[in-house]
């Protein structure tokens, strides 16, 4: 086993599901990727696997069907994956965060319905919150509901739905000004729907279509869509938890598991371009030697594995600080602020070890070059968590002059 990126005191049971999921990534998901990854091609077959394994599960509660599992079991499979290809890695991410979303808020009747069926992989989930005017300013949100009797009818345009054909389940936060007095806080008056669907592309279900699938430089085979709402009636039981204007928090509380998500992504295509790149040195050979024997690699080398070790340990202490049941909203974006800095980095060092051969798609490093990038915007760019970081440091260090 590679030396970088090991975690202290996990228990027996979390080592033998990492050790299952890092067989599952080198057998059947690395072998692949590329290939898959430059067709688009969504990876059924992955999936399926993945399903069979049971990490659909990894995180619900053994009482629906799932494992139990801590958010640091899922942050270090989801590291795995993501050294398989990061895609992967997406597609589980948002069904989670919904899950995570209904475990945390959802009635008792939400989490009966819904969460042994996605415990399963039988309902697959994504969630909701970007809109084409907007991006991390989720307070500008324009989709509006109405409520109709016991129904609210939604309208609007949504973006950026990752699961967005293959999700039967989207987690859609819209505005809900009703039973809100005037010069009520725009954050204080979203509410998230519970949004069943039909999988696929076009109306799939009256007054809601799924356009298609984005194309995108990278983050390929998984679908990434617009979600346009036109008369689009819910039932009042579908909104997560019962009550409105609880949104905002509901969605910031599966954010940060999303923000540990994109940490654990960053650190996994990291030591996937750590592994290339040194792999690659030690096989090329200029001024007869192996390039890894010339200083200036060496210490290109020293760099990106330092850089991996840093990401890792602040994602594990991001992860495990939720876990404990505090808030980490400070550490997830430190976490996810550096491991994807860095990951753009060490990408772009094993892209310049392999040299011409690294802008060739035969090479496999070609492939994370354009993945990394989506990791510096997914779950809030880098100055959006400096914000989230700066605000809670000086809550954190207040002056008492």
């Amino acid at each position: 086993m590679a030396r970088l990126a090991q975690t202290a005191g996990l228990t027996d049971v979390q080592q033998e599901i990492l050790s299952t999921v890092r067989d599952f990534v080198d057998k059947e998901i690395i072998p692949v990727a590329t290939e898959l990854e430059h067709r688009d091609e969504y990876p059924q077959a992955i999936v399926d696997g993945l399903r069979e394994l049971g990490l659909f599960g990894l995180m619900i509660p053994e009482e629906y069907g799932g494992l139990g599992e801590s958010l640091l079991t899922y942050a270090l499979c989801v590291e795995e994956i993501a050294r398989g290809w990061m895609s992967v890695s997406g597609i589980i991410n948002t069904h989670f965060i919904v899950a995570y979303m209904l475990k945390q808020h959802g009635t008792q009747e939400q989490k009966e319905h819904f969460l042994p069926r996605m415990a399963a992989g039988d309902i697959r989930g994504a969630f909701s919150m970007s809109e084409p005017g907007l991006g991390s300013d989720v307070s500008a949100i324009t989709s509006k509901a109405v409520q109709d009797g016991d129904e609210y009818v939604l309208n609007g345009q949504k973006m950026w739905l990752t699961n967005g054909g293959t999700s039967s389940l989207v987690a859609v936060l819209v505005r809900s000004d009703e039973g809100h007095p005037e010069g009520t806080a725009p954050h204080k008056s979203m509410t998230t729907f519970l949004v069943e669907k039909e999988p696929g592309f076009g109306e799939v279900r009256p007054g809601l279509t799924i356009p298609g699938k984005i194309d995108k430089m990278g983050y390929k085979g998984v679908d990434t869509t617009e979600l346009i709402m036109d008369g689009l009636r819910i039932p009042a039981d579908r909104v997560l938890g019962g009550v409105t204007g609880r949104g905002f928090y509901q969605m910031m509380d599966g954010v940060e598991v999303g923000r540990v998500n994109v940490a654990a992504r960053g650190c996994g295509v990291a030591q996937r371009a750590f592994e290339l790149g040194v792999q690659y040195a030690q096989q090329r050979h200029t001024f007869g030697k192996a390039i890894a024997q010339h200083q200036a690699i060496q210490f290109k080398l020293a760099e990106m594995a330092t850089k991996v070790e840093a990401a890792h340990a602040m994602m594990v202490n991001a992860a495990r600080k939720k876990d404990s049941g505090e808030r980490n909203d400070l550490e997830a974006g430190m976490a996810k602020y550096l491991a994807s800095e860095y990951c753009k980095e060490v990408v772009e060092d094993a892209f310049r070890i392999h040299g011409g051969y690294g802008f060739s798609k035969e090479y496999e490093i070609e492939r994370l070059y354009r993945e990394a990038p989506m990791l510096l915007i997914g779950e809030g760019t880098a100055e959006i968590q400096k914000m989230i970081i700066g605000r809670r440091l000086l809550e954190e260090y207040r002056f008492q002059g």
